[in-house]
C-alpha cells in the first residue's frame, strides 16, 4: 500500500481560527486557542495519521507587521515554514471576510509557489449569500486550487479538507510514529496551557504581555506531576491583574490549568505558578530564544 506524507502550513490573519482547526483536524487538543488575536507565537505542529497518509499541520503565528523582536520572530518563522511546506492551507475567516491582510498573505503564497487550499472557516456564523460572496472574493485572489467551506467548532466540511489535503503531499513513509499528535515539548505545551488561561481572563493590552515559563517539571514515584511556572509580564500593574485582589486571579488560572493539565499526563498534578515583572522581555533575545520561540 503507497503511503503518502508531508507537511501543510496553515497560514492566515490573526484570529482566523487556524488553532481550532488545528486541533479539530488532529482530533485532540495540541494548540491553545484564544479569542484574543495573535495567540500562536510559535509553529506549532499537529500530525494527522490514517492508514495510508500522515499530515503534519504547522499552525503558524498569524501574519502581521513586526513590531519588536518578539513579532519578528514570529514572522521569520512564518516565512520559513511557508518556503519549507509541501502546501499551504490558508484559512480565511467568514464572518470577516476577505481583507487586505488576506490579500497580503495571498502575495506571500504567490512567491511560495507552493499548493494552495483554502479553507473559508466559521461557516457556521454567516449566512449563505456572505458565504457566497467570500468565495468569490478567494477565488478572485487566483492561489487556490480548491476552496473548502467549514466549520472547525462543528466539523462541517473537515473530511472534505482532510482529502484534499492528503492529494496535496508526496507518495513517502511516514515522518512522525503513528501514534504522534505533536511535535510540541512537553513543557511547552503546560506553559501554553497556563497562558491559555490567562488570556481567557485578561482584557486590552495584557493577553500581549504575557508569556509563560515552566522552570520545573518533575514526577514524582508516587505519581504526582510537579510544575512551577512563572508568568511573565511588563509592569507592576500588569502584575497585579494577574494576580488579582487576595489572589484570586491567579488562584483561578491556576486551578482551570491544572485540569487541563491532568488531562494530558492522566495524573495529578501540582502547580505552582508565580509572576514576575520582566520589562521589554518582547524585545529580550536571550529570553526569546529560552522560551522557544525561534
Amino acid at each position: 500500500m503507497t503511503k503518502r506524507s508531508g507537511f501543510i502550513a496553515l497560514a492566515g490573519r490573526p484570529n482566523a481560527g487556524k488553532s481550532t482547526l488545528t486541533n479539530r483536524l488532529v482530533g485532540e487538543k495540541v494548540t491553545i486557542v484564544s479569542v484574543r488575536p495573535q495567540t500562536t507565537r510559535r509553529a506549532v505542529r499537529g500530525v494527522v495519521t490514517d492508514k495510508e497518509s500522515q499530515l503534519v499541520l504547522t499552525d503558524l503565528p498569524g501574519v502581521q507587521r513586526p513590531l519588536d523582536a518578539l513579532t519578528s520572530r514570529m514572522q521569520r518563522r512564518v516565512e520559513r515554514e511557508l518556503g519549507e511546506t509541501d502546501a499551504v492551507l490558508f484559512v480565511v475567516n467568514a464572518h470577516e471576510g476577505v481583507g487586505a491582510g488576506d490579500r497580503f498573505i495571498a502575495g506571500l503564497l504567490r512567491k511560495a509557489n507552493v499548493p494552495v487550499v483554502a479553507a473559508v472557516n466559521k461557516i457556521d456564523r454567516v449566512s449563505a449569500p456572505t458565504l457566497v460572496r467570500v468565495l468569490g472574493a478567494i477565488g478572485a485572489l487566483q492561489i487556490a486550487d480548491e476552496i473548502v467551506p467549514v466549520s472547525a467548532r462543528t466539523g462541517e466540511g473537515i473530511a472534505d479538507l482532510l482529502a484534499q489535503l492528503v492529494d496535496r503531499v508526496p507518495e513517502g513513509p511516514f515522518l512522525f510514529p503513528e501514534d504522534s499528535v505533536s511535535d510540541q515539548p512537553l513543557a511547552i505545551h503546560l506553559a501554553e496551557l497556563v497562558r491559555e488561561q490567562v488570556l481567557a481572563r485578561t482584557r486590552q493590552e495584557l493577553p500581549h504581555a504575557v508569556e509563560v515559563e515552566v522552570e520545573e517539571l518533575t514526577v514524582r514515584r508516587d505519581g504526582m506531576t510537579i510544575i512551577r511556572a512563572t508568568i511573565f509580564v511588563e509592569a507592576e500593574s500588569q502584575k497585579g491583574i494577574v494576580v488579582g485582589r487576595a489572589g484570586k486571579m491567579i488562584g483561578a488560572v491556576g486551578t482551570a490549568a491544572r485540569a487541563e493539565i491532568e488531562q494530558l499526563v492522566d495524573g495529578p498534578v501540582h502547580l505552582d505558578l508565580r509572576v514576575r515583572v520582566r520589562r521589554g522581555w518582547r524585545g529580550d533575545e536571550a529570553l526569546l530564544d529560552r522560551l522557544g520561540i525561534d
